[in-house]
């Protein structure tokens, strides 16, 4: 059977909350965004993004760029209640759904008679009962939908054949799609193949020389919006993490232990709440220079113990022992889908 997915995706939702709570700022350029010297953009509404405004932009950038912008701080408590009422409301008009995120998600259509009237009839109904607006894309996987629902925001509905989506995005470069990131992109580019049409006419057997017989052919399907991907009803957690990005690179151990300690009570109370336990335990250290180091630990049992992940955190920050000022910093508790008992391992990602 031909499958019908939905990807239904929130516009500018944190922004949109805040509209919500102050509608007197509607039509303005707003930012919601911390204020420190490192801040980055969480969001922007719609007239922000017309200065060139975008998310994980430099705070200070984009108020350079748009000066008159509102600035607004995030409150992610009041994000996570308006999520949760939105997705309880697509819960109620379709019975298989997969949320991607606070703010997107997939839905399986499937069997629905009519998929684009159950989806016009829940973009409506989320409208009515929370004010926020959606944009939806339809297609016969997750791929073809993602890029779909992107296309016409905000209140965006588009729908869209895999064929029609090869034919649309053919000039765009391999990493428009998911899954294709832009390091590989990159290799891409080094054999001249810099569009999802150059992907998808290479020749075979030079993608699997460049990058192995799997993602050769991985590679070649994503530029054929070809998804096998099922709409999953419940995701899997991989790994939950705590950190902070100093206004001021610190230096000295002392100092960065202090941050630690509080890092991992924070997630251990999270974890706790969640019901998570994990095996394994590691930190993030991104030094002045924007070199980012891992060290993971992984124990006999799980845990969600403060004292046990603190003192393995503080025991990996100790061996490390960042040679540089250290701009960011952070915990993670990871494993919880881990079975039986593992060797204590060590790990060290490269710098990136």
């Amino acid at each position: 059977m031909r499958r019908v997915i939905a990807h239904l995706d929130l516009d500018a939702f944190y922004a949109s909350v805040e509209l919500l709570r102050r509608p007197e700022l509607r039509g303005k350029p707003v930012i919601v965004s911390g204020n420190g010297p490192r801040a980055v953009v969480t969001t922007a509404t719609y007239e922000a993004r017309r200065f060139g405004i975008g998310s994980a932009m430099p705070t200070s950038r984009a108020r350079r760029l748009c000066p008159g912008a509102v600035l607004i701080p995030p409150d992610f408590t009041a994000y996570r209640e308006a999520s949760q009422q939105v997705w309880a409301i697509v819960r109620d008009h379709v019975d298989v759904v997969e949320q991607a995120g606070i703010d997107e998600g997939y839905l399986d259509l499937t069997a629905s008679a009519a998929p684009k009237a159950v989806m016009r009839r829940l973009v409506i109904a989320v409208k009515e009962r929370t004010g926020l607006n959606a944009s939806v894309g339809i297609g016969p996987n997750k791929l073809v939908a993602k890029v779909s629902s992107d296309l016409e925001k905000p209140s965006g509905f588009v729908v869209m054949s895999r064929e029609m989506a090869c034919e649309r995005f053919a000039h765009h470069p391999p990493s428009f799609v998911n899954g294709i990131g832009p390091k590989t992109g990159d290799r891409l580019a080094a054999m001249g193949i810099t569009t999802l049409l150059d992907l998808r006419e290479a020749d075979a057997g030079l993608l699997r020389d460049a990058f192995g017989d799997n993602l050769g052919g991985f590679l070649q399907r994503r530029a054929s919006f070809e998804d096998d991907g099922a709409v999953t009803t419940v995701r899997e957690t991989k790994s939950q993490s705590k950190e902070t990005t100093f206004d001021v690179d610190i230096t000295g151990l002392a100092a960065l232990e202090r941050v630690l300690i509080d890092l991992a009570e924070q997630l251990c109370e999270h974890l706790a709440k969640k019901e998570l336990e994990g095996r394994t335990i590691g930190i993030k250290v991104r030094l002045d220079d924007w070199t980012t180091i891992t060290r993971a630990r992984t124990l006999d049992h799980p845990t969600n113990e403060r004292a046990l992940v603190t003192d393995v955190g503080l025991e990996l920050l100790r061996a490390y022992d960042p040679p540089r000022a250290v701009r960011l910093l952070g915990v993670r508790v990871a494993g919880f889908d881990e079975k039986g008992p593992s060797a204590p391992v060590d790990q060290l990602a490269l710098p990136v």
